[in-house]
């Protein structure tokens, strides 16, 4: 991850289980300069895919801090985004880096209840294919490289280090953020109820924005530019 900086603020994306940098790639030229797009790159994905996958949220973010901060630059802009699991890990991160001087204006979390609901309906610790099942049912699509036995062996433990960490998520600290937090949620997503969606207003003592989109849980497949949209919207009522 690297930044470049003008007077642009960073939108730094957090993934979501099983996702690297990459998926992210494409809203660069969505944001139609906006921000300067950039991705946390985790452990066992792209180019750190020979690394061991994290199992734990809390760790994750207190290891890859000082790298994250130090790619931004001491008081940088930076508004985070992270959907689902990269809602929790976005959620820390804001914590930390606000502890190393970067200026987190705002952090925008998606389809994730708030950071002290745990998940009910659980993947971890199935069989392989009883929890790629398990996986497909609360994204509402299968990966099509899960099809494939080469890259299957490679995906695999990554999502299943991403779903324990997910589930198994307890936040490092019960102090809510002083910064913005809108959420995002899909209309129709069967994992997170909109109420579920809206408790991100107790992790905040400043503003908080709510907004739904059509489609399940992950919408932003197919909705980019409108989440930017929104995004960008949500940082002209806060401003």
């Amino acid at each position: 991850m690297s930044a470049e900086h003008g007077d642009r603020a960073t939108l730094l994306c957090v993934p979501f289980a099983g996702a690297g940098p990459s998926f992210f790639h494409p809203w660069r030229a969505l944001s139609a300069g906006r921000w300067t797009v950039v991705s946390v790159e985790l452990p066992g994905r792209e180019r750190r895919i020979l690394e061991t996958p994290y199992r734990n949220v809390v760790e994750a973010a207190k290891n890859e801090a000082d790298g994250i901060a130090a790619d931004l630059g001491a008081g940088a802009r930076t508004v985070l985004f992270g959907h689902s699991l990269g809602a929790v890990l976005a959620y820390e991160l804001a914590h930390l880096l606000m502890a190393r001087d970067v200026r987190v204006e705002r952090l925008v979390v998606s389809g994730s209840p708030g950071p002290w609901t745990q998940r009910e309906r659980r993947a971890t610790g199935l069989p392989d294919d009883e929890f790629l099942a398990r996986v497909e049912e609360f994204a509402g699509f299968r990966h099509e490289a899960l099809d494939h036995p080469e890259m299957r062996e490679l995906i695999l433990p990554v999502l299943q280090a991403d779903c324990e960490m997910h589930e198994n998520y307890v936040p490092s600290t019960d102090e809510p953020l002083s910064v913005p937090i809108c959420s995002l949620r899909g209309a129709s997503d069967g994992l997170v109820t909109a109420d579920e969606a809206r408790q991100w207003k107790d992790a905040t003592t400043g503003g908080f924005r709510y907004a739904e989109f059509p489609g399940d849980h992950m919408y932003l497949v197919d909705l980019g530019r409108e989440v930017l949209d929104v995004i960008a919207a949500q940082g002209d009522g806060d401003a």
